[in-house]
């Protein structure tokens, strides 16, 4: 019953803008607050993605019963319904596992205090220049009793927090480069050193907060309404609509329905359709009749990493930090573009030596019970997640695009499985998608639109919604299997 009530509020607090400013043509009248002068604010954006129109998304109090059960869990576990819950709810069985990991790794019982655990966050978050996730994150921090002076940049944190900001840089940017070396620093570092179990903790923040970014800009998550960005108090400009048409992102001439990856004809999108499904029933019947050699193999893995190092957007430009955001971690000029534009070898870390499965699974759930188990379900869930659909097609089998796609992410990172060919992945994503991928992944910072509208332009927007779940987790997978591997380096 506490859970519907808190849900119950929740919707409440999001009513319909029209409501709170009373407009005429919906029948609402001048509330008490607007007679005694208050300024409500009203929100900027055109619902929680600025990629996806509002009505599109999932209405507050239009969902069923699993899904205002999953609203009630967020809103009593974070005290809010946030745009990312909005966004993620497309796919509610992911959603609960997200929630579930979320909910473990920032309140329950764990090696790290409170406020290290949003305050790490924070850092991870600040990485990649991700305000959305900063700004909800220092509500939180304080809200658990944090120390405000450490706001004011990562040298007013305690030293132990300081030294973690090594970690965080390579891990974000470049985990390939992660040695035990790295994790001895931490470990030995006398009066501030972290213990093996804190040192689990952090780094799955890091790596579930570097990933969230990365879903935060891939789906274009617009600010919450009382954080910076996400408000106004300047009354909208009326033409010949209802006050609440602005408001809810009902417009006129609605910026979402310009199509800002070109003229692209409905006929042209659709054969795009026809050609992938084909090539997916071309690479099955040659699976079928011919299997590549190991040496084979190698050489497409190879060919593939050092190709990706190469795709990059056109209108890719340096993203400079706000002195809001970079305060928060050090070395602002680092990043994956050094990797990319200046063609640093990354060493191949193959999968049969050292995997999720059988090592880092059992890794994280013995420093840090319970939480391996999370994290599992999430990647099993994300990895497998299917409708059998593809646009306007039913009953596909979509396995060989979904391992393409995370594989595509691990081969990034310099990540191998044997058993996979490679060559499968040039047939079967396209140049715009391989560069929405590796923004989104790499440097998400640098997202737009145009990016998000130019890759599967007959797919639906849950679909790419879809597509970000595997990014996210393939490159969280990605970062803890290099971090977790130089733990245990360390340990033996």
């Amino acid at each position: 019953m506490r859970l519907a009530t808190a849900a119950n509020e929740a919707y409440a607090a999001s009513l319909a803008v029209s409501e709170l400013l009373g407009c005429k043509q919906c029948g609402g009248g001048h509330g008490p607050d607007e007679e005694l002068g208050i300024r409500i604010p009203r929100p900027l954006g055109h619902g929680p993605s600025r990629f996806i129109p509002e009505k599109e998304i999932l209405q507050v109090g239009s969902e069923d019963a699993q899904m205002h059960a999953l609203f009630a869990d967020s809103f009593a576990a974070l005290g809010r319904l946030d745009n990312i819950t909005l966004v993620m709810v497309f796919h509610p069985q992911y959603l609960e596992s997200f929630l579930k990991t979320q909910h473990y790794l920032l309140q329950m019982d764990g090696p790290l205090p409170l406020h290290y655990r949003h305050y790490i966050g924070i850092m991870a978050a600040a990485r990649h220049q991700c305000s959305y996730l900063v700004n909800l994150h220092v509500n939180d921090f304080l809200h658990v009793g944090g120390d405000p002076k450490w706001l004011n940049g990562l040298e007013n944190a305690p030293q132990k927090l300081q030294n973690l900001g090594e970690l965080n840089k390579v891990l974000a940017h470049r985990p390939w480069l992660i040695t035990k070396e790295h994790i001895e620093g931490l470990l030995k570092a006398e009066e501030h050193s972290w213990s093996l179990a804190e040192l689990v903790h952090a780094v799955v923040l890091l790596t579930h907060y570097h990933s969230l970014a990365s879903f935060t800009f891939g789906c274009g998550i617009s600010p919450e309404i009382h954080c910076d960005g996400g408000h106004t108090f300047r009354p909208p400009s009326v033409s010949n609509y209802c006050i609440c048409d602005i408001t809810n992102g009902n417009h006129s001439v609605d910026e979402m329905q310009v199509n800002s990856a070109g003229n692209v004809s409905v006929s042209d999108s659709f054969f795009e359709v026809e050609a992938l499904m084909e090539k997916m029933r071309q690479l099955q019947e040659c699976r079928d009749e011919e299997e590549a050699s190991q040496e084979e193999m190698a050489s497409r893995f190879e060919i593939e990493k050092r190709e990706s190092m190469f795709v990059f957007s056109s209108d890719d430009e340096e993203v400079t930090p706000a002195r809001d955001v970079s305060r928060h971690f050090e070395d602002t000029s680092y990043g994956y573009k050094d990797f990319s534009r200046h063609g640093m070898h990354v060493p191949t870390f193959r999968v049969q030596d050292y995997c999720w499965e059988d090592h880092g699974y059992s890794l994280v759930n013995r420093l840090y019970p319970d939480v391996g188990q999370l994290i599992d379900e999430k990647f099993h869930i994300a990895y497998n997640l299917t409708y059998n659909t593809m646009a306007m097609h039913k009953d596909v089998d979509t396995s060989m695009l979904r391992r393409a796609i995370w594989n595509y992410i691990h081969c990034m990172f310099g990540i191998r499985y044997d058993d996979y060919d490679y060559g499968e992945i040039n047939q079967l994503l396209d140049r715009s998608f391989k560069v929405y991928i590796k923004t989104v992944v790499c440097t998400p910072e640098k997202v737009t639109k145009r990016m998000y509208d130019s890759f599967w332009r007959q797919f639906k927007h849950s679909e790419k919604v879809h597509v970000n779940l595997l990014l996210i987790e393939a490159r969280m997978q990605a970062e803890l299997l290099y971090a977790l591997r130089a733990i245990t380096r360390y340990m033996t």
